[in-house]
């Protein structure tokens, strides 16, 4: 049985988070079930781009605080980090680590923020899709993983949990590249899996006091939740996750994969949760973008001509030239180098772009929205 706790937190005031924290970790056994003395733990946050955390598009660092100083008192050496989208060096952890108010709060609890953008190729056996695969080397080197991730929805993959967060183990610009070879969100979010089951964080912490809907991760509207969960499975928090949200959690695509290898049961009946219940925390006006495929195709028509359709019909990346500023961040990290800088701003060639969304997760104006054929909805 897979156990999720979820507590209810209004707040990031400190003494609210500590509180429920403490209560999560109960509900689970206590954090020293899962995590040894003196041991070394790398706490993967989400660093998705240089945002304050009044945006509520990253972990907020109060989460991160009342974990790691749970972590201190064991007497655990603390690492804290991640690759976030663009560049991975020195320069540009910098900027996201005090942007996100991280580097601040680690200076406080003397903790290690990861410079090290050293990777290293690992070899993956298990994995469906990458059997090999490029990591930041500090991830191969500790203990043990502790996941924080943030309740957002994504515009790709329709939600962004514990499996997806694990995606910023891939260091820097190697992201665009797994987008570029693995267009089709099916592939995509096989290859998610992939690095989720590698990585095997002891504990994911997930950090919805206030999400984010619409169109997540970085460029939705924050709305308040107000709640943790916390689980030794990322796979079983997520779909807890989709249900506080009023989103099926078999429409999303990575909970498909997990339900496909047997990571967890079709009608989720290995999945307990403790502490509070689901039912009384659930909000049923979330937005969830709408970036469904056409699936009622497969199988019945060329996969080629399926391909094409769903390509038609998928959103588009349509630069908003008010809010652009010319920054080139959207032509930088576009997989298949699709966006021309013009004079008057970005270009983007639509025939050749893949749907990936990078130029609209990671622009820092919001400067790139997403459009869809009015077909769509009757579809």
């Amino acid at each position: 049985m897979k156990e999720v706790s979820l507590r209810s937190c209004d707040s990031y005031e400190y003494e609210e988070v500590k509180i429920q924290v403490e209560k999560l970790l109960h509900d689970l056994g206590g954090i020293e079930k899962y995590i040894k003395k003196n041991s070394t733990v790398f706490i993967k946050l989400n660093l998705v781009a240089k945002k304050l955390p009044k945006e509520m598009a990253t972990t907020h660092p109060m989460i991160l605080k009342v974990i790691a100083e749970q972590l201190l008192e064991l007497g655990c050496k603390v690492i804290v980090g991640d690759s976030p989208g663009g560049p991975y060096t020195k320069a540009s952890l910098k900027g996201v680590y005090k942007t996100c108010g991280i580097e601040k709060l680690c200076e406080e609890l003397s903790m290690e923020l990861n410079y090290d953008i050293s990777e290293v190729k690992v070899e993956n056996p298990k994995g469906k899709i990458l059997k090999y695969m490029t990591v930041i080397k500090p991830i191969v080197e500790v203990d043990h993983v502790i996941n924080i991730c943030k309740l957002k929805t994504h515009a790709m993959a329709t939600f962004t949990g514990g499996v997806k967060n694990l995606f910023g183990v891939i260091p820097g610009v190697k992201k665009a590249e797994y987008h570029f070879k693995m267009p089709e969100v099916k592939d995509f979010t096989e290859a998610l899996v992939d690095i989720c089951d590698f990585v095997s964080p002891t504990l994911t912490i997930m950090d919805g006091v206030v999400g984010m809907e619409g169109e997540g991760p970085t460029a939705g509207v924050p709305r308040k939740i107000g709640i943790l969960l916390a689980s030794s499975s990322p796979y079983a928090i997520d779909v807890v996750a989709c249900k506080l949200i009023n989103l099926e959690p078999i429409k999303v695509p990575t909970v498909q994969r997990c339900v496909e290898r047997s990571l967890i049961q079709k009608d989720f009946s290995d999945i307990c949760v403790l502490g509070e219940k689901v039912e009384d925390k659930v909000i049923k006006d979330f937005k969830i973008p709408s970036n469904k495929s056409i699936s009622f195709l497969r199988g019945k028509v060329p996969r080629s001509l399926e391909i094409f359709i769903n390509k038609k019909l998928a959103g588009k990346p349509v630069i908003n030239y008010r809010k652009c500023v010319n920054c080139g961040v959207c032509s930088r990290v576009c997989p298949p180098k699709v966006i021309d800088m013009k004079e008057n701003g970005p270009n983007i060639n639509l025939d050749n772009c893949i749907r990936c969304f990078c130029c609209h997760e990671l622009c820092p104006k919001k400067a790139v929205d997403l459009k869809r054929p009015l077909i769509f909805k009757f579809l």
